[in-house]
């Protein structure tokens, strides 16, 4: 134990010695910690906002969309969903709460229709859905109220608006009662939804919401019309079943052969989550491999300094080995040493990278969150072996040093 403090005191003195060419020798180390946990830490936030996201979607909701593969699509086909599959979902299936279309807006090819209020002009996404769509997407109202099944039978020209339309069309904290021009017809405001507030930088207010068939006759053209279907299963430990009922069902509607893939997808919060889980840790592993090549070019310059300190400290070799000190104590000493540039420049890229990581998701609006233990522990770990295996080499030249020559080096 007395030579294990002595070599680390001898390491540390000889560190503070040269303190600016110990903060360069370790330079590399410390930009490749930091690249690590600021990676991590802008990847934390990110699946904490999707987290956060899918979350509000509910666990127990299912979203049925079109699907069409590449091949159909360059030969001019495409995959529809209509009123007539979402009457035979809600006739033949049992243990759903809820269930709704949504219309989206098809007047270009962004869905973004245009939008007009007084002298300003816009656009947004607009959406034809039922009065079920308030609680299939948990929204609250702030002023006025959501739509419902009267508009939607009567044909009402209403709709229900985003804070985020409110404010780049210029409207009153309180639209209620005012009308908005959509793809050149009016419609009265008849309610202001709750903001949710940004997810990977895209607005989640940015809507107008119309009475389903409202849109459908504004639109026209029905038979072409493709359409979502949004649900709400009783049982969550049913949805599985649920989801083979409906595949049956659309496939035999959509007159679909064995051999055929589905034209149709069904996915829940769930499964999403699940895959941008496996995505951004794919993601994750693949950019901390390549940011850890750092770590490896900074562990050659620890390698080649270390090597040049042993030639700056030959002579005071030779006296430590005249005066009785062993060959591992040599090795000791500078192994430490270059182990504790590296774990210094660890620590300082740790501090770093989370100051930089932190910043930059609050700069993505992403929710701040804190550097992962793992990600300390890897970052630590991965130095430590750097300035063992770096380290060797420089210790063991020095260990193997002649007494006598190394007391008549000059």
């Amino acid at each position: 134990m007395f030579i294990l403090v002595e070599s680390i005191r001898a390491a540390l003195n000889s560190i503070n010695a040269h303190r600016f060419r110990a903060f360069l020798t370790s330079l590399g180390i410390i930009v490749g910690v930091a690249s690590i946990i600021a990676l991590v830490c802008v990847i934390q936030g990110l699946s904490g906002s999707v987290t956060r996201l899918f979350q509000g979607l509910g666990t127990n909701n299912l979203a049925i969309t079109s699907f069409t593969s590449n091949e159909k699509q360059l030969s001019g086909q495409f995959a529809r969903l209509n009123p007539e599959d979402l009457n035979l979902i809600r006739e033949k299936v049992g243990g759903i709460s809820a269930i709704t279309p949504v219309l989206i807006s098809v007047a270009n090819a962004s869905s973004m229709s245009a939008l007009s209020y007084s002298s300003k002009k816009g656009y947004s996404r607009v959406l034809g859905t039922t009065y079920t769509y308030q609680k299939l997407s948990q929204m609250v109202p702030v002023h006025g109220r959501f739509l419902t099944d009267s508009d939607n039978r009567t044909r009402r020209r209403v709709a229900v608006v985003g804070e985020e339309v409110r404010q780049k069309m210029g409207m009153p904290a309180n639209p209620v009662g005012e009308y908005i021009e959509i793809n050149g017809e009016w419609v009265k405001i008849v309610g202001l939804m709750e903001p949710k507030g940004d997810a990977f930088g895209v607005s989640q207010d940015d809507y107008v919401l119309l009475p389903y068939d409202t849109m459908q006759s504004l639109i026209g053209n029905q038979n072409q019309s493709d359409i979502q279907i949004l649900l709400t299963v009783e049982d969550l430990t049913a949805a599985g079943e649920i989801r083979q009922r409906i595949t049956r069902l659309l496939r035999a509607s959509h007159k679909l052969e064995d051999n055929q893939e589905d034209d149709f997808k069904i996915q829940s919060p769930e499964q999403l989550l699940s895959s941008f889980s496996d995505f951004i840790n794919a993601i994750t592993y693949f950019t901390i491999g390549m940011v850890s090549i750092s770590l490896l070019v900074g562990g050659i310059g620890i390698m080649n300094i270390m090597l040049v300190s042993v030639n700056e400290r030959t002579r005071e070799i030779g006296i430590c080995k005249a005066i009785g000190a062993k060959r591992h104590h040599i090795l000791l000493q500078f192994l430490l040493e270059a182990l504790i540039l590296c774990l210094l420049g660890g620590l300082i890229g740790i501090l770093l990278g989370y100051g930089i990581g932190t910043a930059a998701a609050h700069a993505m609006n992403f929710p701040l969150s804190g550097v992962p233990a793992w990600a300390i522990g890897l970052a630590f770990g991965f130095v430590s072996v750097v300035g063992v295996v770096f380290g060797m080499l420089p210790a063991a030249k020095a260990a193997n040093l002649d007494p006598i020559v190394a007391l008549r080096y000059e």
